[in-house]
C-alpha cells in the first residue's frame, strides 16, 4: 500500500496536498483498493462553499458508489478535468489522479488531518 509522506489523510480515505492556500484532494491507494474498478466519477460541486465533512462527489465502482468527503472547508474551484471519460486513472494513479481543488476557507483544519504513519495505522 502506497502512502505517501508529503500528504496529510482524512479518516474518510480522501488525502490532501497543501499549496498555500489550495488543498488538492483524491482519494487514497487504500481507498481505490476498496472499491475496486472505478467506473463513474459525480463530482458537480465546482464553485461551491463546503463545510468539512460535507459530501462534495460520489465515486462508483463496479460494486458499489462511495461519497467523497471535504477533508477541509472551502470554496471548490476546480474538478480534475482529466478524469472525465477517464475514472480509471483515480485506480492507476490515485495521487496523481486528485479530485477536486479548494481554496480553503480556515488552512488550520489541515492540522486536525493525520499524517503518513497514523494514516497507515487505521488502515491496517
Amino acid at each position: 500500500m502506497n502512502i505517501p509522506t508529503n500528504l496529510k489523510y482524512s479518516n474518510d480515505h480522501e488525502w490532501v496536498k497543501v499549496d498555500g492556500n489550495i488543498a488538492t484532494i483524491g482519494i487514497t491507494d487504500y481507498a481505490q483498493s476498496q472499491l475496486g474498478d472505478i467506473v463513474f466519477l459525480d463530482i458537480q460541486t465546482e464553485g461551491e462553499d463546503l463545510k468539512e465533512g460535507e459530501i462534495f462527489g460520489n465515486i462508483e465502482a463496479v460494486k458499489t458508489v462511495a461519497e467523497a468527503h471535504m477533508p477541509v472547508s472551502g470554496k471548490v474551484t476546480e474538478v480534475n478535468p482529466d478524469l472525465d471519460g477517464a475514472p480509471e486513472s483515480v485506480n492507476k494513479d490515485p495521487y496523481g489522479a486528485w479530485l477536486i481543488k479548494v481554496e480553503m476557507s480556515d488552512p488550520k483544519e489541515i492540522d486536525k488531518l493525520m499524517d503518513a504513519v497514523a494514516y497507515e495505522a487505521i488502515c491496517k
